[in-house]
């Protein structure tokens, strides 16, 4: 067997393809500039990781359950002038993910929350971080069907709690039933202090408890649990969806159309 089969043969072995893929390009480059070995091998060393680290990243953000993908330098902060530009510029450094803490993006709908939570979302599987992603919606679906079948303990400790960042859409679109909170109060106690939530809405907090079934006393436990450690954005401004319909010269209603349900 040639050298260059055997060298093959022991990437293959050891799961190190692009080491192989890369072995005659780098070798070229270190005999033309006189390389040391050691400078070699590092230089082999950083294409693996590279490829690696590429690999980790397009899983992760396949993984994610990103509706689309967007990012901090698309969104139009001249457009929405409540949106807090230095506070998703810290946001965007991810310490809060490592710190474990939340963040709540409220605001009407239209203003691009959902924009936002995706942009951080995908900043985070871009460094490595596990995401998840989910709208308040399916989330609830997914829970029930889970308890109805007797495995919603594992479903918390696979899909809720096995995400570093978890990124919950469309809090308070629609209005959950008693166990549906209680699951949701489960999912945010899971949680607490152990990973971080991001979670968008269009409801003030002191209207969140007709979200969660009307029961106060479950929703000011859950607020305690979500807030202790969080960075709340009040994002103001018109509808981004409004704006490109007037460009479009679509006539609008003269009265306030109430927002469609699953809009943000």
């Amino acid at each position: 067997m040639m050298d260059r089969e055997r060298i093959d043969d022991l990437c293959d072995r050891l799961a190190l393809g692009t080491m192989a893929n890369h072995l005659p390009q780098v070798a070229e480059d270190a005999a033309r500039n006189e390389l040391s070995f050691q400078q070699f091998f590092e230089n082999l060393l950083q294409a693996e990781h590279r490829d690696r680290q590429e690999r980790s990243r397009t899983l992760l953000t396949r993984t994610a359950g990103f509706p689309s993908i967007k990012t901090l330098e698309q969104y139009d902060f001249s457009f929405a002038t409540g949106a807090p530009k230095q506070t998703f510029k810290e946001l965007s450094t991810l310490a809060f993910v490592e710190r474990c803490e939340n963040v709540v993006l409220l605001g009407p709908s239209g203003v691009g929350k959902t924009h936002l939570a995706i942009a951080i979302g995908y900043k985070a599987t871009q460094s490595g971080i596990k995401t998840r992603f989910v709208s308040a919606a399916d989330l609830m679906l997914q829970l029930t069907t889970a308890h109805r079948q007797g495995r919603l303990s594992h479903y918390l400790r696979r899909s809720v709690n096995l995400p570093k960042l978890l990124i919950i859409d469309e809090v308070g679109y629609l209005p959950f039933s008693r166990d549906e909170a209680s699951h949701f109060f489960q999912t945010i106690a899971q949680r607490y202090e152990r990973g971080s939530v991001l979670i968008t809405s269009n409801l003030p907090f002191a209207q969140w408890d007709t979200t969660f079934a009307g029961d106060a006393t479950m929703t000011a436990a859950m607020l305690d649990r979500l807030l202790h450690h969080a960075h709340v954005a009040m994002i103001t401004g018109d509808s981004y969806r409004l704006r490109e319909r007037r460009k479009a010269g679509i006539a609008l209603p003269s009265a306030k159309a109430k927002p469609k349900v699953g809009q943000n």
